[in-house]
Order: C-alpha cells, then sequence, then structure tokens
C-alpha cells in the first residue's frame, strides 16, 4: 500500500470551480462491478438505475459557514477554520470557572492559517461582533484549540452573520461578490440538508433535488437519512508513503433508530442498500464494526478504508471523483477494485468529466 501507487494526472481545467447550472445535469459515470462496463449517463437517469425496493441512505449534514477571515491587532491577514466543537480539551484551570461549562460551548478545534504567527493569548477579530482567542496549540500543521468570544450564546446566528462556507482550497474565489457568496450558501449544501455540523459537504449529495427524490419515492425505493459530520478526516491528505501510516480524524455520526430499523430490514429481506457518498458508506461500517450490527447509536468513526475491505452493510455507492492520493480514492477502490478505478477515472478525464466537490459524479452497481 504506497501512497504514490493512488496518484494520477488531471488537467487543471478539470477541476470544477462552479456547480452545474442544475443540479441533476451533472454527468454520470456508471461502473458495473458484474461485467466490468463502463457507461455515460446523466445525474437525472439515476431513476432509471436505481431497482425498485432499494434503500437508498443520504448523510443529511449540514454546512457551518465555518471560514472565517480576521485581523490580528498587526493588521495581519489570519483565516480561521472550524473543525468542530472541542470535547473535554479545555485548559485544566477553566474546570475551576463556574462559568466553564459556558465556555465549553466556545472552544473549537480549527485550523489556522498561518498558523506561524499565532501563539497562546492572540486574539483575532473577526468582526466588531465576534473575535477568536487562541488557547492552544494541538498540531503542527496548523491544528489549535480556540475560544469564540461573542456576545450571547446563539453561535450559529453569529456564525451566519460572520462566517463564509468552507469552499475547498481548489476551488478559487479572487474577486468574492454576493451573488457568488448567495450561490456557495445555497448549492454547497444537499437539498436535504437537517443539522448544521459539517465543514465540507457530502459532494455526491449535491446532485439530488426534490423532484429527484420523489420520484424514485414514487418508484418504490425507500429512503433513509443518517448524520456524519464531516471534518478534517475526510479531507486531510495522506502524507506518508506507506498508506497503513495514516491515521484518520474522528468524526462523529448518528443513527436514528427508525433509520437503523430501515438498514437493517433492508439487509435481512436482501435488497440493495446504496450509499450516497463515502461519508455515508463510513457511517455505517463503523457502526457495524462497532456494534456488530446497525443500531441506533451515536457515536464516531476513524474509520479508514483501503483494499482489500469487505464491505459489511453497502451495495452500491453514488460518489463524486476524488483528488490523487486521497483516502476516498482508496475507499471506492476497495469497493470497485483499484485497476477499475483508475481505469474509469483515465476514460473521465479522456471524456472531460469535471472533478471533485462540484464536479460530476460517478455511479458503482
Amino acid at each position: 500500500m504506497l501512497l504514490s501507487e493512488y496518484d494520477y494526472n488531471l488537467p487543471e481545467e478539470l477541476i470544477a470551480q462552479m456547480p452545474a447550472d442544475k443540479r441533476e445535469n451533472s454527468k454520470m459515470m456508471v461502473l458495473d462491478r458484474s461485467n466490468r462496463a463502463i457507461s455515460h449517463k446523466h445525474f437525472y437517469d439515476i431513476v432509471d438505475l436505481i431497482e425498485p425496493n432499494s434503500l437508498l441512505v443520504m448523510n443529511n449534514t449540514k454546512v457551518l459557514p465555518a471560514r472565517l477571515i480576521g485581523h490580528k491587532d498587526t493588521g495581519a491577514k489570519i483565516e480561521v477554520f472550524l473543525l468542530k466543537q472541542t470535547d473535554d480539551r479545555f485548559l485544566e484551570n477553566d474546570i475551576q470557572d463556574p462559568m466553564w461549562r459556558v465556555k465549553r460551548l466556545r472552544l473549537w478545534d480549527v485550523l489556522i492559517k498561518p498558523s506561524k504567527r499565532i501563539k497562546p493569548e492572540t486574539t483575532i477579530k473577526i468582526s466588531d461582533e465576534l473575535s477568536v482567542r487562541a488557547v492552544k496549540r494541538l498540531e503542527e500543521n496548523g491544528e489549535w484549540l480556540v475560544e469564540l468570544i461573542f456576545e450571547g450564546n446563539n453561535v450559529l446566528n453569529v456564525l451566519h452573520r460572520n462566517g463564509n462556507i468552507p469552499l475547498p482550497p481548489y476551488i478559487e474565489r479572487k474577486i468574492p461578490n454576493d451573488d457568488l457568496k448567495k450561490l456557495d450558501f445555497e448549492r454547497y449544501q444537499t437539498v436535504y440538508a437537517k443539522d448544521e455540523g459539517s465543514v465540507a459537504a457530502p459532494t455526491a449529495g449535491l446532485h439530488f433535488t426534490n423532484e429527484i427524490l420523489q420520484k424514485l419515492k414514487d418508484k418504490g425505493v425507500e429512503l433513509c437519512e443518517v448524520t456524519l459530520n464531516v471534518g478534517l478526516g475526510t479531507f486531510r491528505p495522506v502524507q506518508c508513503e506507506n498508506v497503513l501510516e495514516h491515521k484518520m480524524h474522528s468524526e462523529t455520526f448518528e443513527i436514528s433508530a427508525h433509520a437503523a430499523e430501515q438498514i437493517t430490514r433492508a439487509k435481512q429481506e436482501g435488497r440493495p442498500v446504496i450509499a450516497v457518498g463515502t461519508t455515508t458508506v463510513r457511517t455505517l461500517e463503523t457502526a457495524f464494526q462497532q456494534f456488530g450490527k446497525i443500531c441506533e447509536c451515536h457515536s464516531a468513526s476513524e474509520l479508514f478504508i483501503y483494499p482489500p475491505y469487505k464491505f459489511n452493510v453497502i451495495d452500491n455507492l453514488i460518489t463524486n471523483f476524488h483528488l490523487p492520493k486521497s483516502t476516498l480514492l482508496m475507499l471506492v477502490s476497495a469497493l470497485a477494485g483499484k485497476d477499475f478505478i483508475f481505469e474509469a477515472y483515465k476514460e473521465a478525464i479522456e471524456n472531460k468529466y469535471r472533478f471533485f466537490s462540484y464536479g460530476d459524479c460517478m455511479y458503482i452497481s
């Protein structure tokens, strides 16, 4: 398992900078594992491809406006990228503070750029109503524990007024304007997104519309929702040549009693379970590994899926085209076979498919 085995050359012009004109108009490559066949469709064809009685499982997480731009008192520009609210990593003396429970809700793990300019107690002013205080360096890669400083208790309202949608770095917004900001707020969310908790979208779901979901239901496809809050674990690059040395960051997930019953019943009845996105795959496969079945749970995933891997829950997968050397590329290689995936990626490049978050998608059946 060498990292270099998962590399490929992608022309820069194929990295999607904008979403498709309509969600359902994205191109869709269909991989049939049974006969190693590749065909070319559009996403609206998904209604014809998914069999009646299938169970379609979606990650309903919602993206936070997690990208904050501010300045130090020196005037230096600093970017703070919220990752997740912290768990128990507050300072020991805070536990003696009668306000520590309130403070805990304001403590976040973040990435800071440039990190070298930051020291503990550095304050970054985001706006007149929001500042960020650096508390403790967590890792040398720019990860910090910080405290958000603002009036009141509703952090989401504050973030919506002061934050930006955290687009991946390969989507460039050199001249941001209100129209682009509005577009990204709408299109970098799935139509079924619920509670905010992610710092990246579960991008395979971006292609769905309410109309397509209704057509699937009318056809007899059962819809199911789980939640995994996408964090650093999903998009953090693999930096070690020996892939097995890579450690995934923890991401929280939740499966409701109703969703657990739907998934369990589908498996017992031998009906296909179709995952929308790699985050849904990791949710279901982690739950099965941890509990030996799919049950109601609130837990965390550090599951790293790479070839060879025996999938216990999911049968088919809807997914986007992933970055070279990424854990996501390794996951789809585990499902479809590395050689088949790289053959498909080569064909996608030749056919000018659009890659990554705002790009086209693939259905592995």
